[in-house]
């Protein structure tokens, strides 16, 4: 496969090859730019957009799939308590979700990323929440920031990136304790029996950091956990 007309060799080629001061200042000054433009149409776009969930989850997940449907109709629910629904913007899982807000009559954003297969914008996306990124760590800020709760559905690594991001600035006190919820014990229990065991045995995680996020097996459980954090601190989703 080529990218940017380029296979994989050449992309290491040209990415270790040794290049002129001047070069290199054209090149990082470029991409800073273009770094800040997201930033900035992020921002801009994002602030107006109220109270939200992020729903992460596979790209891969077909609309036949148990957890296409786990997604829309989480999102459909939660909709319906006031809140608008974040995804990635792409296929499967996160289609399901988007589709989920824009029939519950709620709000769809799609933090879009452009990459060489399989991410094309699903269509249930409303037109002015709608934002296409190109560098994944731009996008990861706009997920964390904006987002009130974070709802992951089983998925593959683009998945656990953004689960393990959300739970990190959490435990490092760079976020608001905002309630994580996974979806589906039967598919995490493998992911959080080695937690237990290894990195909690090994004393690189305490205890209490497992309370950063909540297994549960239904859309009507994980609305449930959203709604009542936001109960518990007498706010309200639709301020």
């Amino acid at each position: 496969m080529t990218i940017d007309g380029m296979n994989e060799e050449e992309r290491i080629r040209e990415a270790i090859k040794e290049k002129t001061w001047n070069e290199q200042m054209t090149t990082d000054s470029w991409a800073v730019f273009k770094i800040m433009s997201e930033l900035v149409e992020g921002f801009e776009t994002l602030s107006r957009i109220g109270p939200c969930v992020s729903m992460f989850g596979s790209a891969r997940t077909t609309q036949q799939h148990s957890y296409y449907r786990l997604a829309e109709e989480t999102a459909y629910l939660l909709t319906k308590k006031g809140f608008g629904v974040i995804t990635g913007g792409g296929p499967g899982v996160m289609e399901a979700a988007n589709k989920g807000a824009h029939f519950a009559g709620g709000k769809s954003v799609g933090l879009n990323i452009d990459l060489p297969f399989e991410q094309i914008p699903n269509p249930f996306i409303d037109q002015d929440k709608f934002i296409n990124f190109k560098h994944f760590f731009v996008r990861k800020v706009m997920f964390m920031k904006y987002s009130q709760g974070y709802i992951v559905l089983p998925g593959g690594f683009g998945t656990m990136d953004e689960l393990f991001e959300a739970i990190t600035l959490i435990q490092t006190h760079k976020l608001v304790r905002f309630p994580i919820v996974l979806m589906s014990r039967s598919y995490w229990k493998g992911l959080i029996d080695w937690i237990n065991n290894t990195m909690l045995n090994e004393k690189n995680i305490k205890p209490s950091d497992l309370e950063i996020f909540t297994l549960v097996d239904n859309p009507q459980e994980a609305v449930t956990v959203i709604d009542d954090f936001y109960k518990k601190y007498a706010l309200k989703p639709n301020f």
